[in-house]
């Protein structure tokens, strides 16, 4: 059965399609914008989370999910790259995660995983990087509204729309 599976699984889509549709919004310059001072640009970020992705999520069951080969702190550095540069990155750690995701099922939500040596049931690892993924897509949405000002696409609800999305929330 993947009935906890299947809706982290949802869950992690569901900011993967945010921080898409935040990347989708920016220009290769927007996205590698550091804000003043001294914070991450979207594409720090998305690298971060693919580096994560990477190391936790490659031989997840088997091995630390903290890698010895991971470079995190390279992650956070300024860079000035394409957009396809920043999407390839961004798309082989989500795809990492989703292959992980795929082999298991609730059966392993017990079992124990390491990361940096600690001990974590899988449940708890998900719901780990469940959150640190949606902390950072978060921090990307933020900075995308931050760049384009009033010519942003809300990725939600936008302002004033409320009562209308509630009234048909399917549409």
């Amino acid at each position: 059965m993947r009935f906890v599976i299947s809706s982290i699984e949802t869950e992690f889509r569901r900011y993967r399609k945010l921080g898409d549709a935040t990347i989708d919004q920016l220009t290769s310059g927007e996205l590698c914008e550091v804000p003043p001072r001294s914070g991450n640009s979207v594409a720090m970020i998305a690298w971060h989370i693919s580096g994560n992705f990477r190391s936790r999520f490659t031989d997840f069951l088997t091995s630390d999910g903290e890698k010895p080969d991971r470079d995190r702190e390279s992650e956070f550095a300024p860079r000035s790259v394409a957009r396809e540069e920043i999407l390839r990155k961004w798309n082989e750690g989500w795809d990492v995660l989703f292959r992980a995701l795929s082999e298991l099922d609730d059966g392993n939500l017990e079992r124990t995983v390491t990361i940096r040596t600690q001990s974590l049931s899988v449940l708890a690892a998900l719901h780990r990087s469940l959150a640190h993924a949606s902390y950072h897509v978060g921090q990307m949405a933020f900075l995308g509204k931050m760049l384009k000002g009033p010519d942003w696409r809300y990725l939600t609800i936008p302002p004033g729309l409320s009562e209308q999305v509630n009234r048909n929330p399917t549409a």
